[in-house]
């Protein structure tokens, strides 16, 4: 056993190398007006390899188009797993995106492979959905549309014929700057990689390329999962999270925010915060504006340690290895709530897994594994910042006091079939357990002491199922019934501007024109920015649609991100007067501020006026720009939920302009008062 995972994580190190999977350049990075390209631009390919690769683009996309025609819902479900070849090959080679020529060999193969299963699918046959070994699948994403792909390590115990379900670990992968669809499809075919554990299905999710799972990455992670969950029998209580370097981040942050859904957590190396590990990684020198500050909350794990009670996390660094400052810094923050990390050390080791850590690492996860995750624990510690991230186990929180500062529950089962709850920063929540989990008495209603105050909840169903909706009135308690109040920031509606592209999403361009030259040519270019830079940052392909074209399925089904000013963009001039800032054609009203509409523009994120379920969104594709490409902690918002731009400062490698003004709206998606 010790040979094979010592043989295993050979092939892992060497792949690593490979792929150019390392990390970012350090201090020749921390020059914002010297920004190298993420991804570098490719080699050229041959004029001889370009017409075979064109031939066999066009033969593949013809039976795609094929098999798009068929209505029948199992042909449809199957087709990402064709599309990702095409879309593989057919961007590398449209976006010079060939780093050698070896992948040019490589992308012939996938074409090969594409065809195959095509043809396969044509037939009514799938083969590969039953597999075993080495699997690449893909799905189509609810975000842009675009089938993304995914690898597996399918164990050879399973069939599909079997009642077993089986344990899945998700394995993220480290930073590769050169990480193509091409290259990504072609290791998950051909390298098992760093996990192989008995029995047990690896989930090698691509993340939309190397953005530390963060934002789309993030996204892809969870719509990966469901389609593994729907093809293939995972058991819904064995499922981890795992990874290193860059993988290692992701897990960290899966781990703390999703902390109810894994057995375990295994991170190794990467970072678990944003403002320490530059400073002492990148040794950047940091001067964030006031709400950059906050945004850091979104994705900095020390911030949301306790929630490891529910995750049981198993960390892992090199001794030697900088990048021990995250899991050193989530020590740190654990131990501030009486939790001790464990944290297995490879001796002498820089960046990598020592071969005994790993043989220790393995043995703790099959016992967690055996074990599989808690269902319904009698004791919650929850905390977050945001309502993107709202539950654990059986604890909602469905409105705070306000985003971005510390919300915090603290619930127990009681002795006497009641519940005892304390609260910071929360003004509703939901307490449920479904049917066959209600731990509480048929017979009574249920007895809650909330912040000192008794409230008494209804009584459980007769299905053991309950549920409590509490909200907060003044300094008082009580159950609610309903669940409208009105506009107010909830769960999946809460900003900021980066929430609307972890969703479906189009982009609205606009038809007519404005007396504002400047402010069209600026939303001109930052609407190509955010086309561009989605594809190359997120690897999908941005719906674009005219003003005059949107649909009431679109508005009911997408974000809008509506281009221009209310003069030049229809749609927005349809909802303009029922924004909380006025943008006429002399200038822009935020409260008793005003700007000059000649030198300014605006951006923002809204309930869509339309279809208030739904955002809408001013001028901006997601806020970090091309200096937050060369180091993934940066990653994180730069925009709140609104800005005016001065647009006499030209768009740069961090902002869109010079930002003059910026906040976030209220709990009820209204204008604050200034902050000093």
């Amino acid at each position: 056993m010790r040979e094979q995972i010592v043989t295993r994580l050979s092939i892992a190190i060497a792949f690593f190398t490979a792929t150019g999977i390392a990390c970012a350049d350090g201090p020749r990075d921390n020059i914002p007006e010297n920004v190298r390209p993420v991804p570098r631009v490719g080699i050229e390919v041959s004029t001889e390899d370009q017409a075979v690769l064109k031939v066999g683009l066009k033969a593949l996309q013809a039976q795609i188009k094929t098999l798009q025609s068929r209505r029948d819902a199992r042909t449809q479900s199957l087709l990402p797993d064709v599309e990702i070849y095409y879309r593989a090959v057919h961007d590398a080679l449209a976006y010079r995106e060939f780093f050698s020529p070896r992948e040019v060999g490589k992308a012939k193969a996938l074409l090969g492979i594409g065809q195959q299963r095509a043809n396969l699918l044509a037939e009514g046959k799938a083969p590969w959905t039953e597999e075993t070994g080495l699997v690449v699948r893909g799905y189509r994403s609810k975000l842009d549309g675009t089938a993304q792909p995914y690898g597996l390590v399918v164990p050879k115990s399973y069939t599909t014929s079997g009642k077993s379900r089986f344990r899945c670990d998700i394995w993220f992968h480290g930073r590769g700057e050169t990480l193509s669809e091409v290259n990504f499809i072609d290791s998950r075919a051909k390298q098992v990689g760093r996990l192989s554990p008995r029995d047990t299905i690896v989930l090698h999710p691509y993340g939309r390329y190397s953005n530390a799972f963060k934002f789309a990455g993030e996204v892809d992670v969870l719509e990966a999962l469901q389609s593994v969950q729907q093809n293939y029998r995972v058991d819904d209580d064995r499922i981890a999270v795992r990874g290193f370097s860059m993988g290692g981040a992701a897990c960290w942050q899966f781990a703390v925010h999703y902390a109810d859904r894994w057995y375990a957590a295994n991170p190794g190396a990467g970072f678990s915060e944003t403002p320490e590990f530059l400073k002492f990684f990148q040794k950047e020198t940091l001067n964030p504006t006031w709400y950059e500050r906050k945004l850091w909350h979104m994705y900095d794990c020390t911030d949301y340690a306790v929630n490891l009670l529910h995750c049981p996390t198993v960390a892992y660094s090199g001794e030697l290895d900088t990048q021990k400052q995250a899991a050193d810094i989530m020590e740190t923050a654990l131990a501030k709530e009486r939790i001790d990390m464990l944290h297995i050390i490879g001796p002498g080791t820089k960046h990598a897994i020592h071969p005994d850590s790993a043989v220790e690492i393995d043995r703790r996860m099959q016992s967690l594994a055996e074990v599989g995750r808690e269902r319904t624990p009698r004791v919650v510690r929850f905390t977050t910042y945001t309502l993107k991230y709202n539950r654990m186990h059986w604890v909602q929180l469905d409105a705070l006091g306000e985003h971005w500062k510390k919300a915090r529950v603290d619930a127990s089962l009681t002795g006497r079939g009641g519940i005892s709850l304390r609260t910071e920063n929360v003004d509703a929540l939901t307490l449920s357990f479904p049917a066959g989990r209600s731990p509480l008495g048929l017979q009574r209603p249920v007895p809650i002491l909330i912040d000192g105050a008794t409230v008494t909840g209804p009584r459980p169903k007769s299905d053991r199922s309950w549920e409590c909706r509490l909200v907060r009135d003044g300094e008082t308690w009580k159950v609610s019934t309903s669940q409208s109040e009105g506009l107010r920031k909830q769960h999946n509606l809460q900003g900021p501007i980066d929430d609307a592209f972890m969703d479906s999403f189009v982009f609205v361009s606009p038809t007519g024109t404005t007396n504002n030259a400047n402010a069209q040519k600026w939303s001109a270019g930052e609407l190509e920015h955010a086309r561009v830079h989605w594809r190359k940052q997120f690897r999908g392909d941005a719906r674009i649609k005219k003003d005059t074209e949107i649909t009431d399925v679109d508005i009911a089904s997408s974000n809008l991100v509506l281009w221009g000013d209310p003069r030049s963009n229809k749609l927005l001039a349809r909802i303009a007067d029922r924004l909380p800032i006025q943008w006429n054609e002399k200038e822009i009203v935020v409260g008793k501020k005003r700007y000059s509409a000649e030198n300014h523009a605006l951006i923002l994120i809204y309930p869509n006026p339309l279809n208030p379920s739904r955002y809408v969104v001013l001028n901006s594709g997601f806020t970090y720009r091309e200096f937050a490409y060369l180091n993934n902690a940066r990653q994180v918002p730069m925009l709140p939920d609104w800005a005016v731009v001065d647009l006499r400062t030209p768009p740069g490698s961090q902002y869109p302009g010079k930002i003059v003004d910026a906040d976030f709206f209220g709990e009820k998606w209204q204008l604050r008062a200034p902050q000093k």
